[in-house]
């Protein structure tokens, strides 16, 4: 038996031992070239910059402008202006000062609705305006401002001066010295001298020096005392 086994080992033995020899190596090649292979890659692949793959986005779909949408954008909107209402004081203006153009006694009384006796036409008839006493030389003023229409020489009043005193009244001074004191154009004031009381009427023989004075509106005879009570 002895010799046997002895005989088997010296047959077999040597060709597993060579066969566990090169098994031994094949797993150690791919023990030391295998691993380093598997760690190289690892570190390459962990090395390497990670790629992001972007999602796809859905595509927007824009809505077609309508005709409305597209008429806004071209005339631009513009809000309506609104009117600007100014305000502006209303001033009343102030009344025109009236005078009396001359201080004196009334000789002869405005009348229309009755005849008076003329003494210097000897007969019966209307006055249009007031007689005033005064002393010859005596002052004659405007009463109230206004604008000389005329100077003239009348053959029955004697010189006188027609003022425009606005709003449709003139005013006519008459009997007084020759040569007065405005011209025609002239404006003047309230209480402004137009000339002297003087004799060159028709009447001053039988009145004596006096101021004829009367007064028109919108060319109607007016009464001289409403336009001097103003």
């Amino acid at each position: 038996m002895e010799n046997k086994f002895k005989s088997l080992m010296s047959g077999a033995f040597p060709v597993v031992l060579a066969g566990c020899v090169l098994a031994a190596g094949i797993g150690g090649y791919f023990w030391l070239f295998g691993g380093s292979s598997q760690e190289s890659q690892a570190e390459e692949e962990a090395s390497a910059p990670a790629v992001i793959q972007e999602e796809p986005q859905p595509a927007q779909t824009i809505p077609p402008e309508t005709e409305e949408a597209s008429a806004q954008e071209e005339i631009p909107a513009s809000m309506p202006e609104e009117p600007v209402t100014v305000e502006v004081p209303v001033v009343a203006e102030a009344p025109q000062p009236v005078v009396q153009p001359l201080e004196g006694e009334v000789v002869t009384a405005f009348s229309v609705d009755e005849l008076l006796y003329s003494p210097t036409m000897d007969d019966w008839r209307i006055h249009d305006g007031v007689d005033i006493a005064a002393q010859e030389g005596d002052s004659v003023v405007s009463a109230s401002a206004g604008t000389v229409l005329s100077v003239t020489e009348d053959a029955l009043l004697g010189t006188t001066v027609v003022i425009d005193h606005g709003d449709g009244v003139e005013a006519t001074y008459a009997s007084l010295q020759e040569g007065p004191m405005v011209t025609a154009g002239e404006s003047v004031s309230a209480g402004q001298i137009i000339g002297t009381a003087g004799t060159t009427a028709a009447s001053e023989a039988a009145q004596g020096p006096h101021l004829h004075f009367s007064v028109t509106k919108d060319g109607d005879t007016m009464d001289p005392n409403e336009f001097l009570s103003q």
